[in-house]
C-alpha cells in the first residue's frame, strides 16, 4: 500500500477490482479553497486505455509489484515470441497480442524489457529506437530530392514505414519504436 503522495511515473497501481494501471503522469493540486487532491493520467496495462482519475491527497492506493527483466528475443514459435532471460537462460513464450506493436521492430538478438506480474507477462517494451535494415524500397526519382517527400520502405521485420527519397535498399536506418517513424541513417 502507498498513498497518493507517493505516486511516481511508471508506478503500477491495482484499482477497480484488481485491474492494473500504470501512472503516466500526476499532479498535486492545492486549490486556494478546499482540500488538496492529486490529478492523474492512468494507462491500463493490459488494454492500453488511458483515463484521467482524481484522488484526494493522502488517499491509500494499492500498488502492484511488477518485475521488469531485460530479455533477448530468440525466435518465433508459431504465434509465440520466445525471449531468453540473459541471467538464468530460461526461455519465456509470449503471445503475439501481448507483444503488440513491438513485434514490428523485433529481430533475433534484440534486447527488450519484459514486464511480469504474478507470473503473467503484462507487456514487452523496446528501447526508444532500434537499428534495422531496409529490405526493399523503390529507387528515388532523379530530381525529386529537394521536395522532402517520402516513399514506402519494407524493413527486415516485414513492417513498412515512410523514408526519405534518398534511402536505398540494404541501408541501415534508425527507427522510433513508439511512433514507427524514420529517425535517420546509421553510419557504418
Amino acid at each position: 500500500m502507498a498513498t497518493t503522495n507517493d505516486l511516481k511515473n511508471g508506478m503500477v497501481l491495482k484499482l477497480d477490482a484488481g485491474q492494473l494501471w500504470s501512472v503516466v503522469e500526476f499532479q498535486h493540486v492545492k486549490p486556494g479553497k478546499g482540500p488538496a487532491f492529486v490529478r492523474t493520467k492512468l494507462k491500463n496495462v493490459l488494454s492500453g486505455k488511458i483515463v484521467d482519475k482524481t484522488f484526494n491527497a493522502g488517499t491509500k492506493v494499492e500498488t502492484a509489484t511488477v518485475d521488469r527483466r531485460s530479455m533477448q528475443f530468440s525466435y518465433m514459435d508459431g504465434d509465440y515470441f520466445v525471449f531468453m532471460d540473459m541471467d538464468t537462460f530460461d526461455q519465456l513464450h509470449v503471445e503475439r497480442k501481448t507483444v503488440g506493436d513491438a513485434a514490428n521492430f523485433l529481430i533475433e538478438g534484440f534486447e527488450a524489457t519484459v514486464a511480469m506480474h504474478e507470473g503473467n507477462v503484462l507487456f514487452v517494451e523496446l528501447p526508444a529506437s532500434v537499428e534495422l535494415t531496409i529490405e526493399h524500397t523503390d529507387p528515388g526519382v532523379q530530381g525529386d530530392r529537394s521536395t522532402g517527400g517520402t516513399k514506402p520502405a519494407k524493413l527486415e521485420t516485414g513492417y513498412e514505414i515512410g523514408v526519405p527519397l534518398f534511402i536505398t535498399t540494404g541501408e541501415k536506418i534508425k527507427v522510433d519504436t513508439r511512433s514507427g517513424e524514420y529517425l535517420g541513417r546509421v553510419n557504418s
